[in-house]
């Protein structure tokens, strides 16, 4: 049974997100005091696994969804796997302005989605 790309694709991007988050911001809080390569090289080293998930779920959308849609889903997807992180693993206040830029982007998903 194939699975659809309306829904291989967001579960892929979302997986994909996750590992890109941590490796753009995980070493702000695990590696501070490490030399900037050291971050780097481990980061490099996370965002393989981003890749090995993004390529497939683009690859997987891009008949079902246009470039733009494809995009804009990854920007909202991405603000979804970022407001968790930062609020429950880089302790960081949630903030209402979390809610209004996401909501900015539902509309920019509805735009991008509509008939």
């Amino acid at each position: 049974m194939a699975v659809s790309p309306y829904i291989a694709t967001p579960l892929l991007l979302t997986a994909s997100n996750l590992f890109m988050t941590f490796a753009w911001y995980a070493h702000l809080k695990d590696g501070a005091n490490k030399a900037w390569y050291v971050a780097a090289l481990a980061s490099w080293g996370i965002a393989l696994f981003e890749y090995l998930l993004q390529v497939p779920a683009n690859r997987i959308g891009y008949g079902a969804m246009t470039l733009s849609q494809l995009k804009i889903l990854q920007e909202a997807l991405s603000l979804s796997v970022f407001i968790p992180f930062a609020v429950l693993y880089m302790n960081q206040p949630f903030r209402w302005d979390y809610v209004w830029a996401a909501l900015c982007l539902v509309g920019a998903v509805y735009f991008m989605f509509r008939g």
